[in-house]
């Protein structure tokens, strides 16, 4: 297999075009390649600028998940340092956690951070939703948001080879004269749900209208852990 490295976005859409296959960090494909076959040609963002900005507001497909902190929101940080292992972490890209991962750690703080995707294809670069881009397994070049006022991040304990652990992502964002806006996601097994509503200081008419929304639909134990994340990240702002 040949790997190719290009390091600008045009010389990737040439891999791509020449039918190279995206590699990412490796940590998801390698298995498959060992037992289906390997390409004969693989692509790897890891030297394309665009692929690797760490920003307030960006962050690029190839930064390794350890790589993810400093200007970056403390959901997205959280939720990078909790994936697997530190080797895990040192080898596995944001975008392979988003798009070829069935976990997708991250995903949801990207919702609640209402990210748009700037997706990468051999004849156009082109921003969308991360619904489309997660739908379709586009090849993801970056992620922008809006900073968010606040935000929280709690992922729950689980058994090795059981269900995937409980995800809770959480951020307060302005929204121009209509005031602030909450935003909620929660993966519960290999679901997110996500639901947003104005922001109050009186978290139990928050929660009340969260519970009018698709998370009024989880499990008792979610239902808890969403009441908890998001009274402390109310609670945060009231003390500011």
């Amino acid at each position: 297999m040949l790997l190719r490295l290009p390091t600008s976005v045009s010389e990737a859409q040439e891999c791509l075009a020449e039918g190279a296959v995206p590699i990412g960090g490796a940590t998801l494909v390698w298995a498959a390649w060992q037992r289906d076959g390997f390409p004969e040609q693989a692509v790897s963002l890891r030297e394309v600028p665009e692929a690797n900005i760490i920003g307030r507001e960006v962050l690029g497909s190839a930064v390794m998940l350890h790589q993810v902190g400093g200007p970056v929101p403390e959901v997205l940080r959280r939720a990078a340092a909790s994936v697997g292992t530190g080797a895990v972490r040192r080898t596995a890209t944001v975008g392979g956690n988003l798009v070829g991962s069935t976990l997708r750690c991250l995903l949801p703080p990207a919702v609640v951070l209402d990210a748009r995707c700037t997706v990468l294809e051999p004849h156009t670069v082109y921003e969308t939703d991360l619904a489309e881009v997660v739908a379709k397994r586009h090849l993801l070049l970056s992620l922008r948001w809006r900073e968010p006022i606040a935000s929280g991040y709690r992922k729950l304990s689980a058994e090795a080879g059981g269900e995937p652990p409980l995800v809770i992502a959480c951020a307060v964002h302005a929204d121009g004269d209509a005031g602030n806006r909450l935003r909620v996601a929660v993966r519960d097994g290999y679901e997110v749900l996500s639901a947003s509503t104005a922001y109050d200081t009186d978290a139990e008419q928050v929660l009340h209208a969260l519970q009018g929304t698709e998370l009024g639909s989880l499990h008792t134990t979610a239902r808890d852990v969403v009441r908890q994340e998001v009274t402390t990240l109310l609670d945060r702002l009231a003390d500011r």
